[in-house]
């Protein structure tokens, strides 16, 4: 895991499952029509070509955007969900394509969220889909800042398929 500053952490177990829990609480809670208020889940095309393409999306008055160039193959379907905490102190962006690898080839990528600083940041070379589980990309292939997660020039393999975040939207006062 890495922290805001970009330096990697090692996290307990038990924060890790929490930080997944959570975003997965704030991407699946559709049945309650207040969660469907909080989340927002939309289908994009990542077109290959090596052109730089970028799609965002808002939730009130915080946002994400993914930028990214992608070669080989054909235009996938992917989706991006953004997400507010039911106290609004968390924003959540997850960009990632739904049958779980991608075939595309990326040259770059970099996820931005506006409005909030990044707590959790993490990128991954599968995502989870009928039984297989996250592959997540080694700590050299990308960076975790303070509003950004991007490859790293030169480490970064190529393979992606998903992208989460979880941002803290206003300073906690003790």
């Amino acid at each position: 895991m890495a922290s805001a500053s970009g330096c990697k952490l090692s996290a307990s177990p038990v924060l890790f499952v929490l930080n997944v829990a959570l975003i997965l609480l704030l991407i699946t809670a559709k049945s309650a029509s207040a969660s469907q208020e909080r989340t927002k889940t939309e289908e994009f095309n990542v077109r290959p070509g090596g052109v730089v393409h970028s799609f965002s999306q808002k939730m009130g008055e915080y946002s994400c955007s993914f930028t990214y160039a992608s070669q080989g193959g054909t235009n996938e379907q992917w989706q991006m969900s953004v997400g507010l905490s039911e106290d609004d102190r968390l924003f959540s962006c997850s960009v990632w394509r739904p049958q779980g690898k991608s075939y595309l080839f990326f040259t770059q990528f970099k996820a931005e969220v506006t409005g909030a600083k990044i707590e959790y940041g993490s990128a991954f070379s599968q995502a989870a889909v009928g039984g297989n589980k996250d592959v997540e990309l080694k700590a050299e292939e990308y960076t975790v800042g303070e509003s950004t997660v991007t490859h790293n020039e030169g480490k970064f393999r190529a393979e992606l398929s998903k992208l989460t975040i979880i941002a803290r939207t206003r300073h906690d006062e003790l």
